[in-house]
């Protein structure tokens, strides 16, 4: 999928998860690129304004390219195949989320968008942020990979050595936008010359 920057549109979903900061930090980030989607869809779920507020001290809202929607409202135009979004990302995902989406169960604006990026074949990249997981959690992403889905759980990496939180979230948030298929510039394993040392 080959598609300028500049002419992309996205959603972006936030779900009641615990990780608020990886939603808010995924929106920070599309903000700053040179040339920004055209269009951000955002859509959070009842609880998720609550607890990013809660986790980060900061609420949402728009900036940029940006347009928030209700998460009840199926009149947006990404809730049909027929619009030209190109990505959803839902982050942080829920397991009550991934599990709904897993078995078509359509009943807010989230997944539903989400099921016709399956339907679609187009991005969905879900960003779990679980731990442990149960059997449920594993077979509900298989599901999901095997539609088509990237499953990226809210994993941090650490050979770029991150020395700050924000750092570390960055890790999970580049990696994301890397999938999503940005270009982005951000650590890449041994293309900087680490060693290791």
């Amino acid at each position: 999928m080959d598609i300028p920057e500049k002419s992309r549109k996205i959603v972006v979903a936030v779900t009641g998860a615990s990780g608020a900061v990886y939603g808010q930090k995924l929106l920070q980030r599309l903000r700053e690129f040179p040339l920004p989607p055209s269009e951000v869809a955002v859509v959070f779920t009842c609880k998720a304004e609550e607890i990013m507020l809660y986790e980060t001290g900061s609420g949402y809202s728009p900036s940029g390219t940006e347009r928030q929607w209700d998460n009840n409202d199926f009149n947006a135009p990404f809730a049909s195949g027929s619009s030209s979004y190109d990505t959803m990302i839902i982050c942080p995902a829920s397991m009550g989320m991934v599990g709904r989406i897993a078995h078509g169960i359509s009943d807010d604006l989230i997944s539903r968008a989400a099921d016709v990026m399956l339907k679609e074949r187009r991005r969905l990249i879900l960003v779990p942020r679980e731990t442990p997981y149960n059997l449920i959690h594993i077979i509900n992403m298989k599901l999901l990979t095997e539609a088509g889905a990237i499953v990226c759980p809210a994993t941090p990496s650490f050979y770029s050595r991150p020395q700050t939180i924000d750092d570390l979230v960055m890790t999970v948030i580049d990696r994301v936008l890397s999938l999503a298929g940005f270009n982005i510039d951000t650590f890449r394993w041994n293309e900087q010359g680490f060693t290791g040392e």
